[in-house]
């Protein structure tokens, strides 16, 4: 990298409204690219985004640490923005508790499979104990996860990355696929999007309906629960 450029770089990474100013503009323009491809799903602002700040702290050699220093305002407002996902919830909420029966058996089986699936598919390629331990909760959400993966004896970055990619493969390809399945009623895929990719599902379906999302909502939150439950049983009778 050029010096003088570096040492430009080195200045303007003093101030958190750099990060700041960096993430919001690579999301924006995924949403750019994402809204000129029709709203292709294969084009995912948030994976976009992730690129282009990945490889500019990679050419930058700025570390993830100095980069969150100003990032963290995004990273709060991820709260608000969960809480925000009550209100399709309660637009929504007559079908919910209709569906409630379906909705838990559902939830039992889609968080079992999440977890066994990872796990089988990492003991078949090798994957240590270690590793399997991170994989087996990474279709809840990122705080969850990780704080599962820690008392597992996993490795918590591990299940953050895994997290994450778990939430844009399943918003990218996740409606598809149900569609491929013939499966078309909004709240099974809502449900579905929610249990196997969490908030970055959920952001997809509520793209696609408010009843999607009412009920991919309700699902990253009950799978929170139900992954942090299930798994460390799971954990204890398979290893």
């Amino acid at each position: 990298m050029n010096e003088e450029i570096k040492a430009i770089w080195v200045y303007l990474a003093a101030s958190p409204l750099l990060a700041l100013t960096v993430t919001l503009m690579a999301y924006q323009f995924g949403l750019w690219l994402y809204s000129r491809s029709g709203h292709n799903p294969l084009v995912n602002p948030v994976l976009i985004a992730v690129g282009i700040i990945v490889g500019l702290l990679a050419i930058t050699e700025t570390s993830y640490a100095t980069y969150f220093e100003g990032a963290q305002f995004v990273h709060f407002l991820l709260g608000p923005a969960t809480v925000a996902l009550a209100i399709p919830l309660y637009q929504r909420l007559q079908q919910v508790r209709h569906s409630m029966p379906a909705i838990t058996v559902a939830l039992f089986f889609g968080s079992a499979t999440a977890a066994l699936s990872a796990v089988g598919i990492g003991w078949l390629l090798g994957a240590s104990r270690e590793t399997l331990l991170s994989l087996a909760p990474k279709s809840a959400t990122t705080p969850v996860a990780m704080g599962i993966a820690e008392q597992l004896g996993g490795l918590p970055s591990l299940t953050a990355a895994a997290v994450i990619i778990t939430g844009i493969i399943g918003a990218m390809v996740g409606s598809s696929l149900l569609k491929l399945l013939k499966v078309d009623d909004d709240k099974a895929v809502g449900l579905a999007l929610g249990v196997a990719s969490h908030g970055i599902g959920t952001a997809r379906a509520l793209e696609l309906s408010t009843m999607a999302g009412a009920f991919s909502g309700l699902a990253m939150g009950l799978n929170a629960i139900a992954t942090a439950v299930l798994v460390p049983l799971l954990i204890a009778i398979l290893f």
